[in-house]
């Protein structure tokens, strides 16, 4: 089985995470979370998510659904 590669992209100053968990041209969209989006392909395949406001997360977790 091939290994997945993950990567991950924290900009402290914006207080911003990127996980992109596949690679391929695509665009980020809004999820129903106003702090989450997700990046799709053309095709509609989820191809990563980012979150705005990262420091929240301490006191409560985010549960959100992707496409």
């Amino acid at each position: 089985m091939a290994r997945k590669i993950v990567k991950l992209w924290y900009d402290r100053e914006g207080d911003y995470l990127e996980v992109i968990f596949e690679k391929g041209e695509g665009y980020f969209k809004e999820t129903k979370n106003d702090q989450t989006m997700e990046k799709v392909n053309s095709r509609g395949r989820v191809l990563g998510f980012s979150i705005l406001k990262v420091s929240q997360l301490r006191k409560k977790p985010l549960d959100v659904v992707l496409a």
